[in-house]
């Protein structure tokens, strides 16, 4: 899988323990179960469910295929079917269901989920076997369990999206073999999650240009993805305007917001400002600070931007557009879709002559 591996950094490494974090539901299993299905020889742990459960997932994946698994929560017993078995990978669904006799406290709790993935580890590390742990995460989005969980695997991934939302985005928390700032994007689909090879061209396969929308290319790590940044400014009906970001920072936003009244005259000290990222995509570089400001803008007077253009760049607090890194990437991706209009604080190189690039050094 293309998508996973670009979030590791080029594949999975021998005797490495991956612990895969997410919000129930989000398909954590149903990612697992594809890349089971796709390596030879993955031996899955069903802690959570049954044989019968997890042929029904396969099935619906696809039809008569074959895959190892061990209903079993014991970590000894697992450990032992390990050694005989010699699996290519092993997938343990999930670390909270697994327990050690040696201990009296229940599955899940801090010492058994320590102890379970600490004996887990050692056992990857001597057999070479890559070790995949799904884990649960608290309702503060945080990894469920003993903060020694996160320094005992040496790779974390979180993956995250909304309910709602069709798309799942793989990210890097922590990784000792690879950078952390790749993302890997999947779609939900009946027969479980594919992998989304065009990200941008997805992302933007709905937008209208109406006013409030400006597009950014954005850097995850290597790969220049095109979003949609979405404003809403409308007149409030409390003492304190609300300055709301979905995908973004709203630390970002206040400050943002600040910036446009100081320094534009921007009158927003009794407008409500709400901005959104489409897609479940979450944007915390400075780069896409230009699109937001724009985007705002055309909220407020109730104007669509210029058609098929982008905007990249980092707004200071007075009020200049700062250069940002990757400018060339990013403006290559826009003209691949077919923007000609790329409004940036720095020249790109290489730019066919049908894209028009203005410069640009303030608000």
């Amino acid at each position: 899988m293309e998508e996973f591996d670009r979030v590791l950094g080029g594949g999975v490494v021998l005797g490495s323990v991956i612990l895969i974090a997410g919000d129930p539901g989000i398909g954590k299993s149903t990612l697992l179960t594809h890349l089971a299905l796709n390596i030879p020889n993955t031996l899955y742990v069903a802690g959570e469910e049954s044989a019968q459960q997890i042929k029904i997932r396969v099935d619906r994946m696809r039809k008569d295929a074959q895959m190892l698994v061990l209903n079993e929560t014991d970590v000894d017993l697992i450990s032992s079917s390990i050694e005989a078995e010699k699996p290519s990978v092993v997938i343990i669904d999930s670390i909270q269901t697994i327990e050690t006799q040696d201990l009296e406290s229940v599955p899940g709790s801090v010492g058994q989920v320590r102890e379970s993935a600490s004996r887990l580890q050692r056992l990857a590390k001597r057999l070479h076997i890559p070790i995949i742990l799904v884990g649960h995460v608290t309702k503060e989005g945080t990894v469920a369990g003993p903060k020694t969980l996160e320094h005992l695997v040496d790779v974390v991934l979180s993956l995250e999206g909304d309910a709602n939302n069709q798309f799942r985005i793989l990210r890097g928390l922590k990784n000792r073999f690879g950078p952390t700032d790749e993302v890997g994007v999947f779609e939900m689909v009946e027969k479980g999650m594919i992998e989304v090879k065009n990200p941008s061209k997805l992302f933007l396969e709905e937008r209208v240009n109406a006013p409030g929308s400006a597009v950014v290319p954005i850097l995850t790590g290597l790969r220049p993805i095109l979003v949609e940044i979405q404003a809403l400014v409308t007149k409030t009906s409390l003492p304190s305007p609300r300055r709301t970001g979905s995908g973004i920072d709203n630390n970002r936003l206040q400050l943002l917001v600040a910036v446009l009244q100081k320094r534009l005259g921007l009158p927003l000290y009794d407008q409500d400002v709400f901005v959104n990222v489409t897609g479940g995509l979450k944007v915390f570089e400075p780069a896409a600070d230009l699109a937001i400001c724009m985007s705002i803008i055309s909220s407020f007077k109730d104007q669509t931007l210029l058609n098929k253009s982008v905007f990249i760049g980092e707004v200071g607090l007075l009020g200049e557009v700062r250069q940002v890194r990757g400018i060339d990437k990013r403006s290559n991706e826009a003209k691949k879709l077919g923007f000609t209009n790329i409004i940036s604080p720095e020249k790109a190189k290489n730019l066919a002559q049908t894209v028009k690039l203005s410069i640009v050094e303030n608000l």
